[in-house]
């Protein structure tokens, strides 16, 4: 029984995703968990089959009676976003997350939960080790690498899968179907540059800007939330403008498909105007308080003395840098103008690094219309390139269309207004799910994807509800028992 969750329902799921805690996971480096789980398979005699990419399958045959229902599919993903608040001393490497009880809501101590998707894995895990829930010819596939690529996703070999109907486990919504999601593409820069002399009387400050909430960029993105990324531009701007700061390095944001929540940068001041430099970052802490105080209560920007840096960009470069920065699109696009509510094209200006001579962008578009990706994607890099960057695309991933005359979508609405007297919401979603690839993969393949509620994933405030965990469980068991036949 798990120390700290052992006393949740359902018993089982809850186990689970304490032990899955416990194995570090980032995406790529899905090793150690990936063991345990092929270890537990192995003590529960399961079929197994573990791919090149990583991805594993796991085969359980149909329980009494029920050899003749369609064969299903349970899929997770087993690596997880790695974001921590900054004060926060934390290898996700090496260490096991520190969940705790809040209420009605299972937590983590400053880092993100892996709720996403380890809650999927555990109920996966919890179905195939049940003894006395009726099932049909059951597979579990776990895949690896969804967050930084859908890279198991897309390498997903076809043939492997003996499964008619896949039910996916990764959505964050209670009482709601998905049954449809954006595809998406990431895009770029390099911005190389000339190391300079820093300035002769010059003090020097590191510019922190924290407390933002960040989150999912493609469940949150429409939010009103700030970016880190965008605020620090236009900070440096003022600055550059008004004192003629020079720029040493700015850093922030470290997932694609994360909103910033902090940003920092090196700079150097004139002497002379020191004071008013100063002046400037309380009034402008004080211009964000007041814009965000709604979405951003926590937003604070501050000016550190910093040791001397080693280096400054050239004014040719750093002006350059900032207006492609300040030009930068970010957030909604477009709403779609069929499906209330959803977005249809977005932009995430995700990350900012500052290398040895060349500063690094990582940007991420999504969109239920590949053209209107494509478009985006053209968007971002022209910005990108008339600040003098070098522009790479990366490969993209494909929509999952939606089908609402989807058989097992029908049978699932009907279970759901059974067990809880009311209709389920049905949905398309603006988030990347890997089940457009695996169509492609698998076409024909009845897919549908649900799951419990879960809040700022990819943020360190990231939980995941405790009752409508429990309401998602029995709702896949009584899916599961329904399955029907094979024609």
């Amino acid at each position: 029984m798990g120390k700290i969750l052992g006393n949740l329902e359902p018993k089982a799921v809850w186990e689970y995703f304490e032990e899955i805690c416990k194995y570090p996971h980032p995406s790529k480096k899905e090793t150690k968990l990936a063991n345990y789980i092929l270890g537990w398979a192995k003590k529960n005699q399961f079929e197994t089959y573990q791919d090149t990419t990583g991805n594993i399958i796991l085969r359980k045959p149909a329980t009494k009676g029920m050899e003749n229902r369609k064969p299903i599919a349970i899929q997770g993903h087993i690596d997880m976003v790695t974001e921590k608040n900054n004060d926060v001393k934390f290898d996700f490497d090496n260490d096991s997350i520190q969940m705790f009880v809040d209420g009605d809501w299972v937590k983590a101590k400053g880092t993100t939960l892996g709720a996403d998707n380890g809650i999927g894995v555990s109920m996966g895990m919890a179905l195939m080790s049940s003894t006395n829930i009726p099932h049909p010819p059951l597979e579990l596939l776990l895949t690896v690498d969804e967050e930084t690529g859908l890279t198991g996703a897309m390498k997903i070999e076809p043939g492997k899968l003996q499964c008619e109907i896949l039910i996916n486990l990764d959505s964050e919504e209670d009482g709601t179907f998905t049954i449809g999601c954006a595809g998406g593409q990431n895009s770029s820069g390099i911005y190389k540059y000339k190391d300079k002399e820093v300035p002769a009387d010059s003090v020097f400050y590191e510019i922190d800007l924290k407390g933002m909430r960040g989150g999912h960029s493609g469940i949150e993105i429409h939010d009103g939330r700030a970016n880190s990324l965008k605020l620090m531009t236009r900070v440096l701007m003022n600055l550059s403008n008004k004192f003629g700061i020079r720029l040493s390095s700015i850093n922030g944001g470290n997932k694609h498909n994360a909103i910033p929540r902090e940003a920092f940068a090196v700079i150097t001041v004139p002497k002379s105007k020191e004071k008013a430099f100063l002046g400037f970052i309380s009034e402008f802490d004080n211009i964000l308080k007041t814009e965000y105080q709604t979405k951003e209560p926590g937003i604070n920007l501050t000016a550190i003395k910093s040791p001397k840096p080693k280096k400054v960009m050239s004014k040719t470069m750093q002006n350059a840098l900032l207006k492609s920065f300040y030009a930068m699109p970010h957030g909604v696009i477009r709403m779609s103008p069929d499906m209330a509510d959803l977005v249809q094209t977005s932009t995430n200006f995700a990350v900012v690094e500052t290398r040895q001579k060349e500063v690094y962008v990582l940007t991420s578009q999504r969109s239920s219309v590949a053209t209107e990706i494509d478009d985006i994607s053209a968007m971002v890099g022209y910005a990108m390139e008339l600040g003098g960057a070098k522009v790479t695309k990366g490969d993209g991933y494909p929509a999952w269309q939606p089908n609402v005359n989807s058989p097992i979508l029908q049978e699932a609405k009907k279970i759901y207004k059974r067990m809880y007297n009311q209709e389920p919401v049905v949905q398309a979603i603006h988030a990347g799910l890997e089940t457009g690839l695996i169509g492609e993969k698998y076409p024909g393949m009845d897919m549908l994807s649900f799951g419990p509620n879960l809040k700022d994933v990819h943020s360190p405030d990231e939980r995941v509800e405790i009752s409508t965990t429990k309401k998602c469980w029995e709702l896949l068991v009584e899916i599961v028992k329904n399955i029907p036949e094979k024609k």
